[in-house]
């Protein structure tokens, strides 16, 4: 059976699914074909229930809740950093509102993040890896970074206007949740754990092999160095994302929560996942 999984073209998804994109462990009758594409993309596919797994935006899950579950391994999660706005010019938090900001998709965490820290204000949707150059350009007064962006937006002479996760984090005590996996309600349940299973392994096996899994991800980081790259996928591959773990899980609900008691949810949404077995 082809189990298609569908993640960014990041350097910290690269590291996370290393062992399974070259099968460094044998998956049984399970064959897993890796599926490169952006988030915003990811997102709107998943609500179209087109992949057997993917890689969304927490955000994303009220919308896709009915087709899919969270898999317990493969969360991004920011430990006290996260999505930056940054400009040209030292605004502060209290111009956030008034002014035009570009967003890496609608559907994106950070987005969602922005929404319940700042409420309303103008934005335009931009392709992630322009919003640095579209703001240094004049385009935008402000733009809200996701990916490398959060390490190398001070060589352009940007400024830091907040950074969500470390306002989330100084706030509720918890990490800042972004992106997650899901797998597919309709796959059969002996399915779904054996996926769940083998995700958490290649997540285990590429952090036991960190330098050769690093290699890897050097492929997809978009001009880090070696030194940088390592430093962003230790941000998002780590022990958050072995297993959410009830700390993980509580930061998700309470960010669905917010967003849902400001009407930036259509309904409540109950965080539901995949819990993953310890062996086979």
């Amino acid at each position: 059976m082809k189990i298609r999984v569908a993640h960014s073209p990041d350097s910290d998804d690269a590291f996370m699914f290393y062992a399974l994109a070259n099968r460094k462990f044998d998956t049984g009758d399970l064959e897993f074909e890796n599926i490169l594409s952006d988030i915003e993309t990811l997102n709107q596919k998943a609500m179209r229930g087109e992949y057997e797994v993917s890689a969304i935006s927490i955000h994303a899950y009220p919308y896709i809740s009915d087709n899919y579950q969270l898999l317990s391994s493969g969360a991004s999660m920011g430990d006290g950093y996260g999505p930056i706005v940054v400009s040209t010019k030292p605004y502060g938090v209290n111009d956030i509102n008034n002014l035009k900001i570009a967003i890496p998709g609608k559907k994106t965490s950070a987005f969602l993040a922005l929404n319940i820290f700042a409420g309303t204000f103008e934005y335009e949707v931009v392709p992630f890896d322009q919003i640095i150059d579209r703001v240094l350009a004049g385009e935008f007064e402000a733009g809200l970074i996701i990916h490398e962006g959060q390490l190398t937006y001070g060589t352009s002479g940007l400024h830091n206007v907040v950074d969500l996760g470390a306002w989330f984090k100084d706030r509720f005590k918890l990490p800042l949740p972004l992106g997650g996996n899901v797998i597919r309600r309709d796959l059969p349940e002996d399915v779904k754990r054996r996926v769940a299973y083998y995700l958490k392994k290649s997540i285990a096996y590429s952090l036991g092999n960190r330098d050769a899994a690093l290699d890897y991800a050097l492929g997809f980081a978009r001009g880090l160095n070696t030194k940088l790259a390592d430093k962003f996928v230790g941000m998002y591959v780590n022990d958050w994302t072995l297993d959410y773990g009830p700390k993980g899980k509580e930061a998700i609900q309470l960010f669905l929560d917010m967003a849902f008691e400001r009407g930036l949810l259509p309904s409540r949404c109950i965080a539901e996942f995949i819990d993953t077995p310890e062996t086979l």
